[in-house]
């Protein structure tokens, strides 16, 4: 079975397609990062057109490098939530016409249900049951998960997720947009030890988190290193501080990751979404699995932020799985800014 997957729910355009029984064929991905950048951050409205320019030619594009056209076609997926409202009507009313016009099922996907699944997508691929830590810009959580839909939340963030956290801690020094990578990037000349940051709940005994009392040390801090004179602070100091917030978030997420595998006595542990490509973070999990006798598994890198495959290889783990709820000639859809991943679990 062929399925064409469209990703288009914050400020990445994505389409891919893939095959039930072959994996993933194609994918063809627009960052928006470029045209962002000179505002500081996602702008909505610009995100919502720039995804209507980019929707038809990428879809093309993963077409053509799959050897396939429009006719080959058996079912379509896209994120119906949670995201920018905005945005993800133009991936799902381009779906839904695709999908209506072609005479083939719709399959609207969760998109954290995408970067749960990402990782399957990588060879060798988990096998369940495994623990996850989905950890990106807006999400940070620890789920089990026994299958395609079934899954059990252990822990989350209660209040600023870990990408959050790399995002707003950036922009308190200064850095550019996306801050996250450019925080990661000036770490590396950083001593991570030079100074004393909080690790929030790390020793709370559950499987929580908290990152916005690390947000407010980084900004104390900051003020400390700038002169009363107005004079910018030094680019050593601003480096150290990059390198010791990396290294608190990264305390905490790989603890309390290490945790939930003690927790619910599996071995497997999956890491996705967008900080998933954080290296200092992949280097710690790796170490630490011999002595639980477990393994890491990663997506690939290039499959760690929002992307089209995610969504068509979780619309054909639910087919495979027999989840698929259709919209096959239905003239309405909705989405879902707001969706608990719950919703989308098997009873």
């Amino acid at each position: 079975m062929i399925i064409i997957g469209f990703e288009s729910s914050c400020d990445e355009t994505g389409v891919a397609v893939v095959c039930t029984e072959r994996g993933l064929l194609s994918h063809a991905l627009h960052s928006q990062v470029a045209m962002h950048r000179e505002y500081g951050g996602v702008v909505p409205e610009l995100a919502s057109r720039d995804h209507i320019r980019r929707v038809v030619p990428l879809t093309r594009e993963a077409l053509s490098r799959a050897g396939l056209d429009m006719a080959d076609v058996d079912a379509v997926a896209y994120t119906a939530g949670p995201g920018l409202a905005g945005a993800l009507l133009v991936g799902a009313s381009f779906a839904n016409a695709f999908a209506w016009g072609r005479g083939v099922p719709a399959i609207p996907i969760h998109h954290l249900e995408g970067h749960l699944l990402s990782p399957l997508l990588a060879e060798p691929a988990p096998a369940f049951p495994f623990v996850a830590l989905l950890v990106s810009g807006g999400h940070t959580q620890l789920m089990r998960v026994d299958g395609v839909g079934r899954y059990e939340l252990l822990g989350e963030t209660l209040d600023d997720a870990a990408g959050e956290a790399f995002d707003k801690s950036a922009k308190l020094m200064g850095l550019g947009y996306p801050g996250g990578p450019e925080l990661s990037r000036l770490a590396e000349r950083g001593d991570p030890g030079a100074y004393a940051l909080p690790r929030p709940m790390l020793h709370s005994g559950d499987l929580d988190f908290s990152f916005s009392g690390l947000k407010t040390a980084v900004l104390t801090r900051m003020k400390t290193l700038s002169g009363t004179d107005g004079a910018p602070p030094d680019p050593g100091a601003v480096a150290d501080l990059a390198a010791a917030t990396e290294a608190a978030i990264v305390d905490v997420l790989a603890a309390k990751s290490l945790a939930a595998l003690r927790q619910t006595g599996l071995r497997t542990l999956v890491v996705a979404g967008g900080v998933g490509a954080n290296r200092p973070l992949r280097e710690r999990l790796r170490q630490a699995m011999p002595a639980l006798h477990g393994e890491v598994f990663f997506p690939p890198l290039h499959l760690c932020t929002d992307n089209g495959a995610m969504i068509a290889w979780a619309a054909a783990l639910r087919v495979r799985a027999g989840l698929v709820e259709s919209e096959t000639g239905e003239a309405s859809f909705a989405v879902r800014p707001r969706w608990d991943l719950r919703d989308v679990c098997v009873a």
